[in-house]
């Protein structure tokens, strides 16, 4: 199906898909939005017509996609499937010791995702199953913002203001939605569709030129025109973070943070290990005034300054996904908190000294 047919079909899905989500899809259903590409019941039949195949996948009948429920690329830790105790220790500058994460919106599925905030410092949270986009306000009143997506993840905003969206259903796309609401692209240089990729686009950040780098198993660059270059050797990726100033591409690899500095067209070169932490893991992040990076991993939130030092990690009460800066001051820190065994995502908050930067959100 082409973009152009599916916004047009856009508008005829809203009204259902307002309602659908209100609750998860239904267990039945293989195909159609609300369900990523690498489980759709139709993913072999666009494989086997790949150019070039996903690893593992060669063309003409190739097996039907697994699909993990959350990203791509590297296969993510299951967040314990209870509360746990923490305890937070001051980080001078950053967080007060004896700080406490506070639960201030909850949904059932997998309908919390890649969150950033507004230029008010509202939320907007990406559904999967249910593809459209939350905006949760500062007294915690949850609205539907936009609607008709194809199985939406990551979200990612630039410093004009704007917002992408990463579409992880059958044919997936990089679509904007403010401050017009099109396509950027679904195809790479070959015709291929983005499907041959494998897995599902994982994480995203915008450029202020209009280009998004993203995540699937490498990294990835469309321009602002919908060119796909790809980029990174022996990467095993998860989340991505553009710094401030536009020189520096941030790429979670494991246990490691990797780097690569971006050019003036937005290409990548002299990609090297960043720093990297205890445990393992590593999925989404953010960064603040300073330029100090907020990385979520298994047990809690590293925080990492400008020369890679880790200056200390924020422990959460369950594991957690996503992260970013809101409120009008950008002094909270608000996280996804997952639960696979129940499936269910949590948003919580966190009080912090430290400032969320403006107005580019990811």
């Amino acid at each position: 199906m082409k973009p152009k047919l599916l916004m047009s079909l856009a508008g005829l899905l809203a009204a259902a898909v307002a309602l659908l989500s209100q609750q998860p899809p239904p267990a039945a259903r293989t195909t159609g939005p609300g369900i990523q590409t690498g489980a759709d019941a139709h993913n072999a039949e666009l494989i086997a017509n790949c150019k070039v195949p996903p690893p593992g996948r060669g063309g003409g009948g190739a097996a039907k996609g697994g699909g993990a429920p959350k990203g791509g690329g590297a296969p993510k830790a299951a967040p314990a499937p209870s509360l746990r105790e923490y305890t937070i220790t001051a980080i001078p500058g950053i967080v007060n010791a004896g700080a406490q994460w506070k639960e201030v919106w909850t949904v059932d599925g997998n309908n919390a995702d890649g969150i950033i905030a507004d230029a008010n410092g509202d939320l907007l949270i990406a559904q999967n199953d249910n593809s459209t986009v939350v905006k949760l306000d500062s007294a915690g009143k949850a609205t539907i913002a936009y609607t008709g997506t194809n199985t939406g993840g990551s979200l990612s905003m630039n410093s004009k203001g704007a917002i992408f969206i990463l579409n992880r259903g059958l044919m997936p796309s990089i679509e904007q939605l403010a401050p017009k609401r099109q396509y950027l692209t679904d195809r790479l240089a070959n015709g291929d569709t983005l499907d041959c990729l494998g897995g599902v686009l994982n994480d995203s950040t915008v450029d202020s030129k209009g280009g998004v780098y993203f995540t699937a198993g490498t990294v990835f660059y469309a321009d602002a025109k919908g060119k796909i270059t790809r980029y990174g050797e022996n990467l095993n990726t998860n989340g991505i973070m553009l710094s401030a100033d536009e020189k520096h591409l941030f790429v979670t690899n494991g246990g490691t943070l990797a780097v690569f500095d971006v050019k003036g067209d937005g290409s990548l070169t002299n990609q090297r290990e960043f720093t990297k932490w205890e445990g393992g893991g590593g999925d989404g992040s953010t960064f603040d005034t300073e330029g100090r990076l907020y990385v979520t991993t298994g047990p809690g939130i590293q925080v990492i300054d400008k020369s890679a030092k880790l200056l200390g990690m924020i422990p959460t009460p369950r594991g957690t996904i996503t992260v970013t800066f809101g409120g009008a001051d950008r002094k909270t820190l608000y996280a996804v908190a997952r639960d696979n065994a129940l499936n269910k995502d949590w948003i919580i908050a966190l009080p912090m000294l430290s400032q969320g930067a403006k107005p580019r959100a990811k």
